[in-house]
């Protein structure tokens, strides 16, 4: 199986090409590329097959920023290698070119573009994605290089060789060769020397009509941010409830940058030993099953999963079933929480009697963890005209006609108190001739013709005798329980909640040490004394979902 990219294709809002760069082969142009990308129906999947193609052709696509990203494999090949390679572009791109990636900075900087293209990939095989590296070999042009370029006068960059030749420049420049470490830039240098971890978890939580959990996933990622002088060899140590087994469990499917040791993390799970690269990079991502153990879920309860808040739906209320009422359980326990930064520091996160210690930093450092940004998103079939009657508890909620969606936001002070909201609404179905009464009468009209069709006898002289009161009890119960079967198609089917919580993690994973080893470490200079800190985030964007 090959692994070769054959071109780039980049596409702006208006679905202009912006850049075409081709690697090898003869692949397809992006005008012919597009139209078939774009006769799929959304959500278009990231891998497509064009088999009428000669050669047949597979197609790559990422979306990013309001931008389309595009490849082309005409031989068998590894998808994620191409959509990881498509990524990387992405990420390197805003790291050169500021983020968010937007069309502008690509068509005024394609001389950075073309550069780097060309860096990370030759004759179709990558070869160097690492930004710190490229940063050595790319020539980024100054604001006095630009407005030369722009009269047409020469720039400040060099543009002949050396009076000895090709080896001479390489003798006066040993960088050129590359560095010997290829993530981390040589002679770095920093006034202040600083270390920050930053620990983020997702939420996906899938729960039952019943509140039954079906599925809980937590994804983690470690973004490590490194601003220290030379050459700094790490060691971070992770740790989790139960200890070592505690941490196998808890960490599943890890990725590694690649200047992580792997060989130590085998021997000794938790412990990370890396040279970081310059920079803020991610050092690692891992998965945690969060759902109960099979015992657990016998007596299940959603406290076992840790969650700071749980959602309930209950549908066709009122006498003919046109109201759904929303209950939000808000918990304020955090299982786990990390201690706030006045209490003492670990020892583990000194570097052998040097250095300070965070356990937290960020805004709310004293504060113990609380919920943040409640969202609460209720989707509505789109054949209900409107929803009405709004009523929260807490908070404030509106519809959104446009995207059938009723939604239910919740402030931080709302939010910290501990309880139970509610919110009840009240649905509008559609326009329709409602001839249920009509046909209690004992007769249907027919507009269209001018008559009647009678399902009684003729009418009489006499008045009629009035219903007694348990038949009218009766059609009246009849009446509504039409009513709630008509309505029932009209009543939402799930609910999801998003939020954010700093400083606490679903997982209950730590970091116990972030260690600086003076002994492997090269260029630090005595007394350096860096910074370090540590911050935990746990977000659900739409992650805990319920069905009702």
């Amino acid at each position: 199986m090959s692994s070769a990219v054959e071109a780039i294709y980049i596409f702006n809002q208006n679905n202009e090409c912006i850049l075409e760069h081709v690697y090898r082969s003869r692949p397809p142009t992006a005008r012919t590329l597009l139209p078939l990308y774009q006769n799929h129906h959304r959500p278009r999947p990231s891998v497509i097959n064009l088999p009428d193609f000669n050669p047949p052709t597979i197609l790559f696509s990422l979306v990013h920023s309001n931008l389309l990203f595009l490849s082309t494999a005409s031989f068998d090949v590894e998808p994620l290698f191409i959509l990881e390679f498509l990524h990387r572009i992405v990420d390197i791109f805003e790291d050169f070119l500021g983020g968010p990636l937007l069309a502008n900075k690509i068509e005024s900087s394609y001389d950075v573009v073309a550069q780097l293209l060309g860096e990370m990939c030759d004759a179709g095989s990558v070869c160097n994605t690492e930004p710190n590296a490229l940063r050595d070999d790319v020539v980024i042009p100054g604001w006095m290089d630009k407005l030369l370029g722009g009269v047409g006068l020469p720039g400040s960059a060099p543009s002949s060789l050396p009076a000895g030749g090709l080896k001479q420049q390489f003798q006066l420049n040993p960088s050129t060769t590359g560095p010997a470490i290829p993530w981390r830039r040589a002679n770095v240098r920093h006034t202040s020397n600083e270390l920050y971890v930053d620990i983020l978890e997702t939420l996906h939580v899938t729960l039952a009509p019943s509140g039954r959990p079906l599925a809980a996933i937590a994804n983690g990622s470690i973004a490590f941010t490194s601003k220290i002088s030379g050459v700094p060899d790490l060691l971070l140590t992770l740790s989790a409830s139960g200890g070592k087994l505690g941490l196998e469990k808890a960490i599943e499917l890890p990725v590694f940058h690649p200047c992580v040791r792997l060989a130590r993390w085998k021997e000794r799970p938790g412990e990370l030993s890396f040279v970081p690269p310059d920079g803020k990079f991610v050092l690692a991502g891992y998965e945690v099953d969060l759902m109960p153990s099979v015992h657990d879920l016998r007596s299940w309860s959603n406290a076992k999963l840790q969650l700071p808040l749980t959602i309930e739906v209950a549908k066709s209320l009122g006498p003919a079933g046109t109201e759904f009422e929303v209950r939000l359980s808000i918990h304020n326990t955090f299982p786990g929480a990390a201690s706030s930064s006045l209490a003492p520091p670990r020892p583990g996160l000194g570097s052998k009697g040097s250095g300070t210690s965070t356990p937290v930093f960020g805004s709310n450092n004293s504060s113990s963890p609380m919920l943040q940004d409640v969202v609460v998103n209720i989707p509505i079939p789109n054949t209900v005209r409107t929803v009405i009657d709004l009523r929260p508890s807490r908070g404030e909620a509106y519809f959104t006609a446009s995207e059938s969606v009723v939604e239910w936001r919740l402030s931080t002070k709302a939010a910290a108190s501990p309880g139970t909201a509610t919110l009840r609404c009240t649905i509008v179905g559609p326009l329709v001739d409602s001839d249920s009464d009509d046909l209690a009468n004992g007769f249907q009209s027919n507009a269209g013709a001018g008559d009647y069709d009678e399902h009684r006898d003729a009418y009489q002289s006499s008045a009629p005798e009035p219903p007694k009161a348990s038949a009218t009890r009766e059609q009246q119960e009849s009446r509504d329980e039409r009513r709630v079967q008509q309505n029932t198609p009209l009543m939402p089917s799930s609910a999801s909640v998003s939020f954010s919580v700093k400083g606490w993690l679903a997982s209950g994973i730590k970091v116990d040490g972030l260690i600086i080893d003076t002994r492997k470490s090269r260029g630090l200079g005595e007394g350096v004394k860096p910074y370090k800190g540590v911050k935990y985030l746990t977000v659900s964007r739409k992650g805990i979902e319920t069905r009702c």
